[in-house]
């Protein structure tokens, strides 16, 4: 009778995690390249756009994710999305997480490293220039409108999405730093509205420099976009694991 119980409970954690539904939301795509950069093969050097990083990356999650949730892309192909139209595929799968997939860059060339963002205000300068980039699209009574509903989305969402960011960084870290010599840059808060617009726990992945040649050059493999992806898989795994333990809800 004992082993029934245990059983039991186990099918109904196991179907609560299966529940969840989760958007990856590969950055820029069609028009909007994002940054651009260059990787070094022998003596060639070949041109790379974030659009195609950050889709690289986000098609291995979604096949990680798929086998425990139910799994969206707001691109599977190179095309234009705006900031609107990502929040909207939000709501119409009804995600119950948002990951937005970036590449960063820098005007120094030797800049070099992997970070997280959550939603939440801040007074970093380094952040700010992040956010002036992924923040471009926005402007006027948009800009306006979207500031009030950011304050909103913090109020509920900044626990949550600053758990799932830590989750997921740590596993990233576990994975990706010392096998492929990155630097932590940390987990830290900003204000990007692709995540405010979700208004749901959602974080922002800058998985590395394109404008470092060595870091696209890795960036760039097979081998770093899987165990990349892995690492984001079971960040998001263990925090889901962590909700189901304390119920009730993501929120």
């Amino acid at each position: 009778m004992m082993r029934l119980i245990v059983a039991f409970i186990f099918i109904l954690s196991v179907s609560d995690i299966f529940g969840y539904t989760i958007l990856i939301d590969p950055g820029h795509g069609g028009e909007d390249h994002g940054a651009s950069g260059y990787y070094k093969k022998g003596k060639k050097r070949y041109s790379i756009k974030e659009k195609d990083l950050a889709l690289g990356i986000a098609l291995r999650l979604k096949e990680k994710l798929s086998k425990n949730y139910s799994t969206y892309l707001t691109r599977s192909i190179d095309r234009t999305l705006t900031l609107a139209n990502r929040a909207e595929i939000a709501d119409k799968v009804k995600a119950d997480l948002f990951i937005s997939i970036h590449i960063n860059a820098s005007k120094k060339k030797s800049s070099n490293g992997f970070e997280t963002y959550y939603l939440d205000n801040h007074d970093d300068a380094a952040v700010k220039k992040v956010e002036e980039v992924e923040n471009k699209d926005l402007k006027g009574e948009a800009l306006i409108i979207d500031k009030i509903l950011t304050d909103l989305v913090i109020d509920r969402t900044v626990t949550s999405s600053k758990g799932l960011a830590k989750s997921i960084h740590g596993q990233i870290r576990k994975k990706i730093k010392r096998k492929y010599r990155m630097v932590d840059r940390g987990v830290k808060p900003g204000l990007f509205y692709v995540l405010a617009l979700a208004k749901r726990p959602a974080i922002l992945l800058e998985a590395g420099f394109i404008s470092n040649y060595r870091e696209v050059g890795k960036m760039r493999t097979k081998k770093f976009q899987e165990a990349y992806a892995t690492a984001v898989a079971d960040g998001i795994h263990l925090y889901l694991k962590d909700k189901i333990k304390k119920k009730p809800s993501l929120f």
